[in-house]
């Protein structure tokens, strides 16, 4: 390079393209990705109740339906994260894609059980990738437009969420839950096709030494949303070693930001999740004028028996289901105001106050409107998540921190199952307890993250980490 030429990094000329026409394509097809994958995970409350009914299950067979999904789902995590740093984003995000679609239509062949655990593990092994889809979006934003774009994709989540039960509503009582899954795994077809459309992340490319792949993709960019690229010439610094494990644990700072964002992630999984599960559980219980509303008081000697979703349970878990509207635009309103880390810590202590307010003797209508209130407050800590984890990750790593912390919530997935399924029919308060005790653990471990990245431009190298404080 010679001696005085203008020079630019990816950031400098993400900035000066700003939010365009690009984006706004972007944010479309990233939505699909997520309005996919809450459909898949979404259908697993809703196909439980039938298939108890049906192959005569027991309450910790039927558990196993959403566990087998979570198990697969966090032993690929950090695998996708590791072909999403080494391989690219795009390559690593259709692949995955490509292969729940496959798989989720497959299961709606199940003859039996332990085919339909087979084959929703290997579901929840493609759906393990899809997060990875937002550090490819986020590559392509500047830091103005960052938070509030990806907690407004997040929207799409809910879209997805609520047009399941829709579709549920529509499908179950015509036809059966074969067709619900086939129906639900078209989505994930769509989005595989459109992702030829997608370019490569240029902060990845940069990273692995092709800054003309890199400058290519910033020029489409700048061309469909008008703008001038910066002048001079793009500065690229290949970077060896992507995807490392070992590399979340560099510095004091990461590893300190690593273990708590653990400890958060296994807690919005584990409470997300264990919400929609125990909202469908409630509503299979028959109570009687004048009494609590209890899963516990419905508790029988016989683990068997069944009560398939009427009408009304479809209306009441669409309610329920419309929270994460509300959950996410609270949580974009106060996230650029009050910064990530006092937006999660807000909405976990939100849910804590209306988990324990669930314990009290009250009517169906109220333990709807607990659980509405509940699931907003979850949903919006866990988009929070989505906003902080890819920002505070340096690029070289961000993947694989990304699918690390995905991994740890799938576990908190994996387990909740057992108690929002099989300890609520038993002890209703201790499940409460539980989901209630650690939401607020996880509050506590917000204020301890070293890093907050409001305002803060993503970094390119672990060796650029800032300290704390800053």
């Amino acid at each position: 390079m010679a001696e005085g030429e203008a020079t630019f990094t990816v950031e400098e000329a993400v900035e000066k393209i700003g939010f365009g026409k690009f984006q706004y394509k972007l944010s479309l097809l990233t939505g699909c990705a997520w309005m996919a994958d809450a459909m898949e995970l979404m259908i697993l409350s809703i196909i439980s109740p039938q298939l108890r009914c049906e192959w005569q299950l027991y309450t910790w067979q039927e558990a196993l339906i959403t566990t087998f999904v979570f198990i697969g789902m966090m032993l690929s995590s950090s695998m996708w994260g590791n072909i999403c740093d080494t391989y690219g984003r795009k390559t690593g995000l259709i692949m995955c894609v490509a292969w729940t679609f496959y798989m989720g239509f497959l299961s709606a062949f199940a003859p039996n059980l332990i085919w339909l655990l087979i084959l929703r593990g290997l579901v929840g092994f493609g759906v393990g990738g899809v997060p990875q889809s937002v550090t490819l979006y986020a590559e392509f934003l500047p830091v103005k437009s960052r938070a509030t774009c990806i907690m407004l994709i997040e929207i799409f989540w809910a879209f997805g969420s609520c047009f399941e039960v829709a579709l549920a509503l529509i499908v179950m009582p015509r036809l059966n839950w074969r067709w619900l899954l086939a129906f639900s795994s078209l989505p994930l077809l769509f989005f595989t096709l459109a992702c030829r459309w997608t370019p490569e992340s240029p902060r990845y490319n940069v990273l692995c030494g092709k800054p003309q792949e890199a400058l290519e993709t910033l020029q489409r960019i700048a061309k469909e949303n008008g703008k001038e690229m910066p002048a001079g010439k793009l500065v690229c610094t290949r970077q060896k070693h992507r995807g490392r494990i070992q590399d979340l644990f560099a510095t004091k700072e990461l590893t300190k930001t690593t273990i708590f964002l653990w400890i958060i992630w296994f807690n919005c999984s584990f409470s997300y999740y264990g919400l929609v599960l125990l909202t469908t559980e409630l509503f299979q219980q028959e109570s009687v004028a004048g009494e609590c509303f209890s899963a516990a008081s419905n508790a029988v000697d016989c683990n068997m028996e069944c009560h398939e979703l009427t009408t009304k349970d479809y209306t009441d878990l669409m309610w329920t289901t419309l929270a994460e509207f509300p959950g996410c635009l609270i949580t974009i309103a106060i996230i650029e105001i009050l910064g990530r880390k006092w937006t999660m810590a807000i909405d976990f202590v939100g849910f804590v106050i209306f988990v324990f307010l669930m314990l009290l003797c009250v009517s169906r209508n109220v333990i709807v409107f607990f659980l509405f209130a509940a699931r907003a407050f979850i949903s919006g800590a866990f988009q929070a998540a989505y906003v902080y984890t890819p920002e505070v990750y340096p690029t070289n790593i961000r993947a694989i921190g990304l699918g690390s912390c995905s991994g740890m919530s799938r576990l908190g997935a994996i387990i909740t199952p057992f108690v929002a399924q099989v300890l609520l029919n038993s002890s209703q308060t201790m499940a409460f307890t539980i989901y209630g005790v650690v939401s607020l653990l996880a509050a506590i471990s917000c204020f301890f993250l070293p890093i907050e990245t409001k305002g803060r431009t993503m970094q390119d190298s672990t060796s650029k980490i800032p300290t704390a404080g800053t």
